[in-house]
């Protein structure tokens, strides 16, 4: 009786699941898209992602780029026109933004589709999630993986305003496509810059980062194990961007996909949110032709209006700026130039920046690379000390009213110094078959680690079960190893009471190359208190002398706030924070290799006892190993049936029931979509 039911029940949900049984809506019409009044009562906005792997240049795009209409076509991605392997949320790239008004409830309901079988999770980085630690979305820290052909509900308070975004944290899932904007308004009366704009416009929220031309796991084996190249060639600017040229047939001509355009009207003051989906080591500077531009917040926080030519955005960081709209009505250049690694690539790409009544065509004047070097003052510079025409972020004053809880000595302090290490790392080297020592130097790999170790992922999450991990895979500030010898990895935990002052001071020794890494903590707004470049390369012990010495002056009194900074090479960043809020929080260098392969640690933040509890039926995982056949939960496929909360039924009665309703439901459904 009960096969025959499961039977009926399996033809139902045939019927009734079709390609739409998840909606891929762009949400461009979201009802939580509007204006953020005071006293008004917050919305619950639901968003439901389906997570899949697509491609550029899909049958969706039809005859895109010949007949560019046919680039806007719901599920066509064109990217930059180099067809190649994606990961999107819903079809798109970026994926749906997210906009809604400060104490919003924020769903996402995240269906993995994968047909690969990963596992998934989605961060949302910028939001603090105080009270709601376990939706940060980090992979083995506050979760498990969302398994494939699941769904995973996150539910959150819009709390921290300003903008932020959204993206995959497991694997190299972000850098294939698997991000989105996340922007939390306020009400204009309780913005500082409120007086400065005229318009805060979700379409003028823009996303840079630089673009691989393949799938970046194809790049990350080859880079790791084979000595190729890890520089992008190309960038995008909200999904779009020229690279491939197609030529058009009979002719000497090409064309291209098509760019990325932001409406204005002359004489009108515009708010322009930029989000840094950075991959590799690539600052991005970005700069509008003929047009200064206000910066007034950062990481979603503001601060004293600066005017500056163009700004330099790392990895993970977001930057708000106002345009004034007060040149002749035409088209310019919106121009985003890659340093770094992209520099070695010349790598850039354009948007348009089009006036009401301008003519639909391309601005003049060159797009090559050197073409976006601006003159100028320029914020938050990479690799070069505070100066004339520079500006640090550390040089920004805050208007945030919160306190700031700064002591003048703080309750923890931490060094952690940062580079690329000489060692013999097991999992791209074998010490007697390949070591590092015995490669040609292409294929030489140095581990980027934080105080010469590689944090390593638990195999189960830290916040929901701490019990069930091996206390020999943790480590800490007192470890007593030889790392500076050999390769060490662990959990790389540094413990800190709850409502400590803490302040850490990163140091990035630049001894090996000339690079940064932009450092991002989950959980938390810090203060950057410090940062200076000295040489070409420091110590961990010459910063620390330095300090006790008195040599480095600290801002405690009006000090930006952030989530994500650089840290120069040969040069330290001094951040402080609040630790007001209990959890095990991932803090990590945000180029996706180095945080691939370890270059992070964890905050905890709290006893055992002060961390926030589960959700009700959180999901579990972890190792396993067999020890006999039993009773064990789910005996034989059978499911489990709670009586009451406590208990269960078991056999063909508890099949029974569960076919039976299943097949209601999917019957009122069918019905329903009918109708």
């Amino acid at each position: 009786m009960s096969k025959m039911i499961a039977g009926v029940f399996l033809v139902l949900a045939g019927v009734c699941v079709t390609s739409g049984e998840y909606e891929l809506s762009d949400y461009a019409n979201h009802p939580c898209i509007r204006e953020c009044v005071e006293g008004a009562p917050p919305m619950t906005c639901v968003y439901n992602f389906t997570v899949e792997y697509y491609y550029v240049l899909s049958k969706a795009c039809y005859d895109c780029p010949y007949n560019i209409t046919d680039c806007f076509r719901p599920h066509c991605v064109a990217a930059d026109g180099v067809g190649r392997g994606i990961i999107t949320a819903n079809r798109m790239l970026p994926g749906p933004a997210i906009q809604v008004c400060h104490n919003d409830m924020i769903i996402v309901n995240v269906h993995n589709k994968l047909e690969g079988s990963e596992g998934t999770t989605i961060h949302w980085h910028g939001v603090l999630q105080k009270g709601s630690q376990h939706h940060d979305g980090v992979s083995m820290i506050t979760q498990c993986p969302i398994t494939p052909h699941s769904t995973f509900q996150y539910k959150f308070k819009g709390g921290n305003r300003g903008t932020h975004f959204w993206h995959g944290h497991a694997g190299t899932h972000r850098s294939d496509g698997l991000f989105g904007a996340l922007v939390i308004r306020e009400p204009l009366s309780r913005d500082p810059a409120s007086h400065l704009f005229d318009h805060d416009l979700p379409e003028h929220t823009m996303i840079v980062h630089d673009w691989l031309v393949e799938l970046t796991i194809n790049r990350f084996a080859g880079h790791h194990h084979a000595g190729y190249d890890n520089k992008p060639a190309s960038m995008l600017i909200n999904g779009r961007g020229t690279f491939r040229e197609f030529p058009i047939s009979n002719t000497n001509q090409t064309t291209h996909t098509p760019l990325a355009v932001f409406n204005v009207q002359k004489d009108r003051k515009y708010r322009f949110r930029v989000i840094s989906n950075g991959i590799m080591s690539c600052p991005i500077q970005v700069s509008v032709d003929h047009h200064d531009i206000i910066m007034i917040a950062t990481d979603g926080v503001p601060h004293d209006p600066i005017v500056v030519s163009s700004f330099n955005v790392f990895a993970g960081e977001r930057f708000d700026f106002i345009l004034d709209a007060d040149k002749g009505v035409g088209n310019y250049w919106i121009r985003t130039r890659g340093l770094g690694l992209c520099g070695a690539k010349s790598t850039k790409q354009v948007a348009i920046l089009r006036y009401e009544n301008a003519t639909e065509t391309q601005p003049s004047g060159p797009t090559d690379y050197d073409s976006g070097r601006r003159k100028g003052k320029l914020l938050n510079p990479w690799n070069e000390k505070g100066g004339p025409g520079r500006t640090p972020v550390s040089w920004l004053n805050t208007t945030l009213a919160d306190p700031l809880h700064m002591k003048q000595v703080p309750d923890k302090k931490f060094y952690v110094a940062m580079d690329f290490n000489k060692l013999d790392n097991y999992k791209f080297n074998h010490e007697e078959l390949y070591p590092l020592a015995a490669v040609s130097r292409h294929m030489k790999l140095y581990v980027p680690q934080l105080n010469h170790i590689t944090n390593i992922q638990p195999p189960s999450p830290l916040l929901s079960q701490y019990g069930d991990i091996p206390k020999d895979m943790f480590c800490g500030p007192h470890d007593t190893r030889d790392c500076r010898r050999e390769y060490c990895e662990c959990i790389h935990v540094i413990k800190v009471d709850l409502d400590d002052t803490v302040e850490m001071v990163l140091i990035d020794e630049g001894v090996t190359f000339n690079a940064n890494h932009p450092m991002h903590l989950h959980g938390y707004h810090f203060r950057v208190v410090a940062m200076d470049k000295l040489n070409k390369s420091t110590s961990l012990r010459e910063i620390q002398q330095m300090d006790e010495a008195g040599l480095i002056e600290r801002n405690l009194e009006t000090p930006v706030a952030k989530d994500t900074v650089t840290v120069a090479d040969g040069g330290y960043t001094i951040i402080r924070f609040h630790a007001d809020n209990p959890g095990f929080w991932l803090m990590h260098c945000h180029i996706d290799f180095h945080k691939a392969i370890g270059m992070g640690l964890i905050v905890q933040v709290g006893e055992l006892n002060q961390m926030p509890r589960p959700p009700k039926h959180f999901p579990r995982c972890g190792n396993w190993e067999y020890t006999g056949e039993g009773e064990g939960e789910g005996e034989r496929g059978t499911p489990r049936c709670p009586v009451n909360g406590a208990g269960r039924n078991q056999g063909d009665t508890c099949l029974l029931i569960h076919a039976t309703l299943s097949a209601a439901i999917f019957s009122i459904l069918c019905i329903r979509r009918s109708m």
